[in-house]
């Protein structure tokens, strides 16, 4: 058990860069370990790039980080010199089924701990330890463990393929080179493999920048849910309480008229009691009268009736006749209660769109801006790059302004290099929503944006801005615009201004240029579909040799 804590450590603590234990340990960000020699030779190799990146996981460091050494690493790696590493290999240590065996042990064979790209072969610990101490060996690359090694000899000569022939896209030995692939465009492998590794670093910062765009639309997406969500609620919310007022208006307005109703009633049933009392009294004072006249009536006595008549005879005034009106009395509350409902109903009805919920579609592209202020909030930071600019332009406040010069600049090689044009590409691929804002004087320029894979030497057509498919480009010259895309010159009206606004919106294959002098003054505006990642860029020309011609990228 003692062993496989050494195994652990041994590889744990080694340098993926000598392949030994570390020296003077340093730790990255990324959370890998490097003897702070051998990853400082390696950054220093990427020095013209300006873009450091780990051996191991290829991670992006922009600047270059400052390296302090690990004391708790050291002093752990100190210790596990101490333990020795000769001890008898554990079971876990022998090669079994899956497993990358080593070709020198006999017998039972341990695991490979490295392969050896210059003798095809695998070699654990042990027998890798030649790779370390011998100076021949030293300079063989060692990588993982392969069980694919053979696919590196050439099945006809029987030689390690170290060459790779560009014609036939394949891997070839030197005798092919000389062979039957004689004439074809043939480099070293190793040659090669730079090649690719610059598109492959590429391709990771775009996607990278790509994943960081999304990450960015994902965070504005869930802050519109959340804020759609506070929203709705809030909404629910008010309108409920709203609503549960109105409800309660409504039950006071009812009870009100319900009671103004009930004491109406009262006050209209009261009087009409009291008159119908007053009648009742008059009949029965009536009704005695005429039983008593009655009784006078069958008097036989001459005389009595004569000496009894006059007081009988006589009436008391009648209350006058009671004019009766039709039963209409509470129907005007009806008819006002009736018109509060319709006018109600109208409201709900017709007006209800003022209230109404408005359609949202968050994923629909944003309008595009209209005033300075709504650019600006898209605002990138250009700066271009040095391995781009052609010597004949010179590079200065901090790679963001370009100057034709006199003198040739003394840039190293790079394939990236324009030879043959003017003309400088942007560090930062663009991708999202952009904006930014350039100023120019001298004869003339052409303000583009390009892929990254256009041509950088040759025909003019093939490398400047706006001559072929890969490239827009808004050209300013002597108080005029044109535009220029895949050789197409279409003339654009307008006073030419020193002061330029471009904005893009990739994913919407939108891009317009601004007069930005005064006002916002739309120039031009293409509407297209953009297959990869743009560069922004600047193309100097002049008719008259107005040496010092410049354009600047703005720092917003």
């Amino acid at each position: 058990m003692a062993q496989k804590g050494v195994q652990l450590d041994r590889e744990s603590f080694s340098c993926s860069i000598c392949l030994d234990l570390l020296k003077d340990p340093v730790s990255l960000s990324c959370g890998h370990n490097y003897c702070m020699k051998c990853i400082n030779s390696h950054w220093d190799g990427e020095d013209q790039k300006l873009v450091y990146s780990c051996p191991q996981c290829r991670k992006i460091f922009t600047p270059r980080p400052k390296l302090e050494k690990n004391t708790m690493l050291a002093d752990l790696v100190e210790q596990l010199k101490k333990t020795g590493l000769q001890a008898a290999p554990a079971d876990h240590c022998y090669a079994g089924p899956g497993d990358v065996a080593c070709d020198v042990c006999t017998g039972r064979k341990l695991k490979a701990f490295k392969s050896c790209l210059q003798c095809l072969a695998s070699y654990c610990e042990k027998h890798l330890q030649p790779h370390y101490e011998s100076p021949p060996l030293k300079k063989h690359k060692l990588v993982e463990p392969s069980e694919k090694l053979q696919e590196n000899i050439c099945s006809q000569h029987d030689e390690v393929m170290k060459m790779f022939c560009r014609t036939d896209r394949q891997s070839i030995c030197y005798l092919c080179s000389v062979d039957q692939h004689k004439g074809h465009d043939t480099v070293s492998a190793a040659a090669e493999r730079s090649e690719r590794q610059k598109e492959l670093e590429v391709s990771r910062l775009n996607i990278q920048q790509r994943i960081q765009d999304r990450e960015k639309d994902v965070k504005l997406l869930q802050q519109e849910l959340e804020a759609i969500n506070r929203s709705a609620n809030k909404a629910v919310k008010d309108s409920g309480k709203m609503f549960t007022e109105l409800i309660r208006l409504m039950q006071k307005r009812s009870s009100e008229v319900k009671r103004q109703v009930r004491s109406q009633q009262e006050t209209e049933v009261s009087g009409v009691k009291e008159v119908e009392e007053k009648l009742q009294q008059e009949i029965r004072k009536l009704k005695r009268k005429d039983a008593e006249l009655k009784k006078l009536s069958n008097t036989e006595d001459h005389n009595q009736f004569l000496h009894s008549y006059p007081s009988l005879s006589a009436l008391s005034p009648s209350t006058s006749s009671i004019q009766i009106r039709p039963c209409r009395r509470f129907d005007h509350v009806t008819a006002a209660v009736s018109r509060v409902r319709d006018k109600l109903q109208d409201v709900l009805r017709d007006k209800w769109t003022d209230v109404s919920l408005t359609e949202v579609d968050v994923l629909l592209p944003a309008a595009e801006p209209k005033t300075r202020a709504e650019f600006l909030q898209y605002s990138r930071e250009i700066t271009l790059d040095p391995n781009t600019v052609n010597r004949d332009l010179l590079l200065s406040n901090g790679n963001r302004e370009v100057t034709f010069t006199r003198q040739k600049q003394r840039y190293p090689d790079h394939p990236d290099r324009f030879l043959d044009v003017w003309q400088v590409l942007s560090r930062e691929s663009l991708t999202g929503r952009c904006y930014w804002e350039v100023g120019w004087r001298g004869t003339g320029v052409n303000l583009g944006v390009s892929y990254k894979n256009i041509s950088r030497a040759g025909r003019s057509g093939d490398c400047s801005f706006g001559y072929n498919n890969k490239s827009w480009a808004l050209g300013c010259a002597y108080n005029t615009y044109y535009f220029l895309y895949n050789n197409v010159y279409t003339s654009i009206s307008g006073r030419s201004s020193y002061r330029l606004g471009v904005y893009l919106d990739h994913s919407a294959g939108i891009l317009s240029f601004y007069d930005i002098s005064e006002t916002m003054t739309l120039l031009h505006r293409v509407q297209t579909t953009f297959t990869q990642p743009l560069h922004a860029g600047v193309n100097i020309y002049d008719f008259i040799e107005e040496w010092g011609a410049s354009a600047e990228f703005f720092k917003l």
